[in-house]
């Protein structure tokens, strides 16, 4: 007797799903309290499972990769190497945000009086305490205690811990063997309990994008519409063009990667968080033939040095508000606000609400409102939606060119999996 094969939808399309139930309902209880708690809640559960098992599958994973590396030499040429890239990147992202929205000059063509403030109180409290400079943020990847800094989800000691502690390891040969077998075992454990939690993932989308729609109410977004699809156009226009030419060079297809990795994009799309892809993302870099160490290396200093769409957004956000109050920018106010956007990026990274902490510390070197940050809050949801994908796959890239770029990558394995996905 025949088996009959069972029809299921894909994880992407349960997400999809997930998404237009979520609008439907978030329509429908538009300013229902009782609603917008329920699916906030929802969705933060969602979230927190998935944070949960982030950080010790960084750690674990980490650990073992550095360990089986053993080359302190090696492992600070890839760390270079890799906030070079990070830094090369961004700056392009910064550029053609703040080149494009001077092309399209939309911010002139929106009435104020049609828009709605939104407090950003708790924004401009971070913004006033929180160290806008480089030099804090590498001192603060030095942790003083890792237990405090797991228990905070800080990923960049995180990541100096775990890069010592598996020096460390190789350093004392066999005996560090059941160390290794153990945090290999923890990181399995991990991926499987991944698996598990993603199966509620629509749920937890319906939840976060049904709570969004309903605080805000679809007629809300149409003052601000242009602005949103200048974004996602520019977004858009930087995964295909800049890093498709950057994975040209090194021999790579940005469509191949969008492939292999459209689940997570559209779950970092409808969840508005990276955080929620980084476990899968590390272990499809592995299966996309780039070096297990190189992996868990790179994606996550990427979630803090490597903010593509955030950078575009923030590039976008500025001109287009000083556009508003009718405020024209010179050159040298510009070039201006890109070097204070690039500083307060990385001193910001990391923090509640970065890319709002950012504007907040940009504008007023130029003579913008702060205030007027506050007229395009509401919609930062949205846009954020936009800016994650973009943040997800620019680490995808950055993986897949420092594993190749150190020789940490097997072609082989590389087109056997992205064949899998064709067929």
């Amino acid at each position: 007797m025949k088996r009959i094969k069972s029809w299921r939808l894909s994880l992407g399309w349960q997400i999809l799903l997930g998404l237009v139930i979520g609008i439907i309902l978030g329509a429908c209880f538009y300013e229902n309290i009782k609603f917008i708690t329920f699916a906030t809640n929802l969705g933060n559960a969602f979230i927190n499972l998935i944070s949960m098992v982030v950080l010790p599958i960084v750690m674990s994973s980490l650990i073992v990769g550095i360990a089986n590396m053993g080359d302190l030499r090696k492992l600070g040429r890839i760390g270079v190497k890799t906030l070079i890239y990070f830094e090369i990147l961004s700056t392009i992202a910064f550029i053609i945000g703040m080149v494009i929205s001077n092309l399209a000059h939309l911010g002139s063509m929106v009435d104020l009086n049609q828009l709605t403030k939104t407090d950003i109180s708790t924004y401009l409290k971070t913004a006033k305490t929180t160290h806008a400079n480089l030099g804090s943020v590498l001192m603060s990847i030095i942790p003083t205690n890792i237990f405090a800094s797991l228990g905070n989800n800080d990923m960049l000691p995180v990541v100096f811990f775990s890069s010592i502690f598996g020096l460390g390891l190789a350093s004392i040969g066999e005996k560090g063997q059941v160390v290794i077998d153990f945090l290999n075992a923890v990181s399995a454990t991990m991926f499987k309990i991944t698996g598990w939690v993603m199966h509620v993932a629509p749920f937890g989308v319906a939840g976060l994008i049904g709570a969004t729609v309903a605080k805000l109410g679809l007629a809300s977004l149409k003052p601000l519409s242009l602005f949103i699809l200048m974004a996602y156009a520019t977004m858009i226009f930087f995964i295909l063009v800049i890093l498709g030419i950057t994975s040209r060079l090194f021999g790579f297809k940005i469509t191949e990667q969008l492939l292999v990795v459209k689940d997570e994009l559209i779950l970092a799309f409808t969840t508005a968080s990276s955080e929620v892809t980084l476990p899968r993302l590390m272990d499809k870099s592995v299966k996309l033939g780039v070096d297990q160490s190189i992996g868990a290396f790179v994606i996550p200093t990427g979630y803090t040095f490597n903010l593509d769409g955030s950078a575009i957004y923030q590039g976008l956000a500025v001109i287009f508000v000083a556009q508003a109050y009718h405020i024209n920018l010179s050159l040298s106010q510009q070039l201006t606000l890109l070097f204070v956007l690039m500083l307060t990026s990385k001193g910001m990274a990391g923090t509640p609400g970065a890319s709002f902490v950012v504007l907040l510390a940009t504008v007023g070197t130029v003579g913008i409102p702060t205030s007027g940050i506050a007229l395009i809050a509401g919609i930062d949801r949205l846009v954020d939606m936009g800016r994650t994908v973009v943040n997800v796959i620019g680490n995808m890239t950055a993986t897949l060119v420092i594993g190749k770029s150190e020789n940490e990558f097997n072609q082989a394995t590389h087109d056997r999996y992205v064949a899998s996905f064709k067929k």
